[in-house]
């Protein structure tokens, strides 16, 4: 497990090699973090709206047919909460305050349950098919401000365990009525952020391994395959801009020199095709492109003007 960290932190340093990062990529990899981190945190809670449909939501505030007022409001929500989150990363871990959940509680279930958004549950509370038994609620004020004395205390452990174990505490006692994984991730990932590192994105995949490991441990198990799954989240979102960054060789050689970059959209402007032309010109290798999450988000100008080069020379689509 050690390992595991020790990989984290070289990962984390490298990208900090980088900064300050340049701001139109920072732009895009924020914009392509807020709706993955909206679509997997609610599909895992049973929300039923795509990638793509969050997406229109989220960017466009469309509403898409046959989903339910509540999935929309889900998805709106959490991009609310999520802001939120953002204007909390100045704070230190021990500045964090029990009122600042309770306040990404009240964003996640706004319009939804306000009578409970922003408030503990002040009844008992089971989860459908699990063995785990939850606090009484009479508990919980007890409990959480147990939790704040934990997660304010000085604590020499990688930030990914703390953000694990805070999670894990923290659903521990289930304190809401509703919104509690959304919340505890936003939490999770608030801790991340503080410390520099992005935001743990838990597929909609792994949904099953995450359910299970949590019960694991709260059924008296281990909780490695938790921080397992966790750690592999921490990973991939590193990779994601590592990769980012890894085409961004001036940044740290030449600081001074701006460069252009576009989008899809942007280079089928310029080159008066359709954006999916673009796109094949991407997957055939003609045209170099920074993909996340399967959609290409950003070409080098200097990229560009090689392909524009070989157009001009006799190339084909």
């Amino acid at each position: 497990m050690s390992d595991k960290l020790g990989q984290l932190t070289i990962k984390k340093n490298k990208i900090d090699g980088f900064r300050p990062l340049p701001p139109e990529l920072v732009r895009n990899l924020d914009a392509w973090f807020k709706i993955e981190l909206t679509y997997t945190s609610n599909a895992i809670e049973g929300n039923t709206l795509t990638r793509a449909e969050t997406a229109l939501v989220v960017e466009k505030g469309l509403t898409v047919k046959g989903k339910s007022l509540r999935e929309h409001l889900e998805a709106a929500n959490h991009v609310e909460a999520l802001e939120y989150v953002k204007t909390l990363i100045g704070k230190k871990r021990s500045e964090i305050t029990e009122q600042d959940i309770l306040n990404i509680h009240r964003f996640i279930l706004n319009k939804i349950e306000s009578d409970n958004a922003g408030r503990y549950r002040q009844n008992h509370a089971r989860i459908a098919g699990s063995r785990v038994i939850l606090p009484n609620p009479v508990k919980i004020p007890k409990l959480m401000q147990d939790f704040m004395d934990w997660l304010e205390n000085i604590n020499p452990d990688h930030v990914a365990k703390i953000a694990s174990d805070a999670h894990y505490r923290l659903v521990s006692i289930h304190p809401f009525t509703d919104g509690n994984g959304r919340t505890l991730r936003l939490l999770m990932n608030l801790l991340l952020m503080q410390d520099g590192y992005p935001p743990a994105i838990i597929r909609k995949e792994d949904r099953l391994e995450y359910i299970n490991s949590l019960e694991k441990a709260q059924t008296g198990g281990s909780l490695d395959d938790f921080y397992n799954l966790i750690y592999d989240a921490v990973d991939r979102s590193l990779d994601i801009y590592l990769e980012a960054l890894e085409l961004e060789p001036f940044i740290a050689k030449e600081p001074a020199v701006k460069q252009r970059f576009y989008t899809t959209d942007e280079v089928a402007k310029l080159l008066r095709v359709d954006p999916e032309s673009v796109r094949r010109y991407v997957r055939s290798g003609k045209l170099r492109a920074l993909k996340l999450g399967g959609k290409f988000i950003r070409i080098d100008r200097a990229d560009l003007d090689r392909f524009i080069d070989q157009l001009k020379t006799g190339g084909k689509d």
